[in-house]
């Protein structure tokens, strides 16, 4: 082979490898391409497949899914997020009587040991237990739980009993982290997963709802302020001996309620327990003749009325004969008294003077105005209907309701009237539901703004020079009214059972907050020097409340501030009656 042969052969090879490149180069970008075609495609199915199940359809995997990560039930939270009530995943002790078939252990028992034994054992474990009520259950050929809410530790000591009858089954429980705390706002959840008497009952579709109960409710209580509440109301029935107590911290402004409480509670965590009366709301389900805290009710109506113009004034203050009855005051306070003195030493006889000038049409007006001819509004399930004088009310009607007697309201309505009473005259339901800024209900006006600010330094009054004195917190300013009022009875009243209550409001220069305490039937002890009216168990109460919740509510106490009574003061005269 010459060179020229040889030069040409070296170069056609190297045009064919040249060309093999290009071809695999050209079919690399080829595969490339139909690769990324795939790919384009495969996400655009997929995009499209998603946007289809999230826009038209309702899957019943993607539903299963999703309410695999959701709570079986609704958290309730307190305003702040504090957790009140949740769905809690624990053990249950459940007695399985054929664990071991028919026979096992003792003859035909499926225990190794005697009932007794085993029930002694658990005792050991579950204090609280009934040993009775165990051996019964043990005894039985009957399946049943033993107890609900096991903790890992005591299952551990269950377990090492060594008895195969007793199993662990793990269930989703309704659970109360804070035990007893606002139970009646709460209610309680019954082992078929039903809740019951407060808002578990009022929100059952909403807490069970998969859309919703991923997201926790807030109500409108909080925890810090029901707890003050619970506990004064608590050591206020102890030291008087009470047989029950009520209470409410509302937003004077906006309705909201910040606490609510009757005692005795109960523990809704023990929902095997909780049907019972204890179950029974004092402040919302019960009425009462509320006594004397009325008469600024009465006031407020007469000075809207032009009734009542001039605080110097003064009325007869001797027993006032009315037809065949006789109206006495607790205490002789002299010939006569003008409004402020007969707030301050609670006269019924001038406010039946003062009520018999406005007329019955008026009063009633009025009260009907503040909603207490009808259920108190509010979303609790239980609420007491009033006991309201029926048709036009007579002279005697008039009076007797104008300090209290002759009508029974609960002390939630007693509350929304209190906080009308100093708020500007507007009267708004109360609502266990938080309120957004700027949603506030319109609300009704009761009273002009300018009686509402007459009232404030009555109450006021009454809390420096009164019947209220124990209810004073210094820099608070704390404003409001005793009522000792006797429960009615079979033939009359009962002179030896009072409810005792004391409403008030804080601060009374610009009032945030109506509390309203009050005792069911208290005796007069050591602690109450041996009194049992308001003034000595229901205002002192209050005055111990107050400073606990105000600084956690945003109130700093103030010395040097307080409501201007200089025009008032100067018609006050002496005297401390109830």
């Amino acid at each position: 082979m010459n060179a020229l042969t040889a030069s040409a052969a070296i170069a056609s090879g190297r045009v064919q490898l040249a060309n093999v490149r290009q071809r695999s180069l050209v079919t690399a970008k080829l595969r490339t391409l139909w690769v990324l075609l795939l790919f384009i495609f495969a996400t655009l199915t997929a995009l499209v497949r998603i946007a289809q199940l999230g826009l038209f359809e309702d899957a019943p995997e993607r539903r299963s899914m999703a309410d695999a990560l959701l709570p079986p039930r609704g958290e309730i939270t307190d305003r702040n997020g504090v957790v009140l009530a949740r769905a809690f995943p624990s053990y249950s002790l459940w007695f399985n009587p054929k664990a071991l078939g028919q026979g096992g252990g003792q003859g035909s028992s499926p225990l190794v040991k005697t009932p007794e034994e085993v029930a002694k054992a658990l005792l050991t474990i579950f204090p609280d237990a009934d040993y009775a009520d165990l051996v019964a259950r043990l005894k039985s050929d009957k399946p049943s739980y033993l107890r609900k809410r096991v903790m890992p530790e005591e299952a551990n000591r269950v377990f090492a009993l060594g008895e195969p009858a007793l199993e662990f089954p793990r269930e989703n429980q309704r659970y109360y982290p804070q035990g007893s705390l606002a139970a009646h706002v709460l209610g309680y959840v019954d082992e078929e997963g039903k809740g019951h008497v407060g808002m578990e009952q009022v929100l059952e579709k909403r807490l069970l709802d998969p859309a919703q109960r991923g997201q926790p409710f807030a109500l409108s209580i909080d925890a810090r302020a029901q707890g003050a509440l619970e506990d004064e109301l608590g050591r206020g029935m102890l030291e008087s001996n009470a047989k029950g107590a009520a209470g409410i911290i509302l937003d004077a402004d906006t309705g909201e309620v910040v606490a609510l409480a009757s005692l005795p509670s109960f523990n809704p965590n023990r929902s095997d327990r909780a049907f019972n009366d204890l179950v029974f709301n004092r402040v919302s389900n019960q009425v009462y003749e509320l006594g004397s805290v009325m008469k600024p009710v009465t006031v407020a109506s007469a000075i809207d009325a032009g009734v009542v113009t001039d605080m110097a004034t003064r009325y007869p203050a001797g027993p006032l004969h009315v037809g065949r009855f006789t109206i006495h005051d607790s205490h002789n306070f002299g010939a006569s008294l003008n409004v402020p003195e007969a707030l301050i030493h609670s006269s019924n006889i001038v406010t039946a003077q003062i009520a018999d000038k406005l007329g019955g049409p008026a009063l009633r007006n009025t009260m009907m105005a503040l909603g207490m001819n009808e259920r108190p509004t509010i979303e609790l399930p239980a609420r007491g209907f009033p006991i309201w004088p029926k048709g036009d009310w007579a002279r005697l009607t008039t009076m007797t309701v104008s300090y209290g007697h002759g009508m029974a309201v609960s002390p939630l309505h007693l509350a929304a009237a209190y906080a009308a009473l100093v708020n500007g005259g507007v009267w708004r339901p109360a609502t266990l539901y938080k309120i957004a800024p700027g949603h506030v209900p319109e609300g009704r006006r009761v009273f002009k703004a300018s009686t509402s600010a007459r009232l404030r330094q009555l109450l006021r009054m009454i809390v420096v020079d009164g019947t209220g004195k124990k209810a004073e917190a210094p820099g608070f300013r704390v404003g409001g009214k005793t009522g000792s009022a006797e429960k009615p009875g079979t033939g009359g009243y009962r002179k030896t059972s009072l409810i005792a209550t004391f409403a008030a409001a804080f601060p009374m220069d610009k009032p945030r907050y109506v509390v309203i305490a009050m005792l069911d039937e208290p005796q007069g002890t050591q602690a109450t020097s041996f009194q049992r009216t308001a003034a000595w168990n229901a205002a002192p109460i209050v005055g111990r409340v107050v400073p606990r919740i105000g600084p956690l509510l945003g109130i700093v106490p103030d010395a040097s501030r307080d409501v201007d009574i200089s025009d008032l003061s100067p018609l006050v005269g002496n005297g401390d009656g109830e």
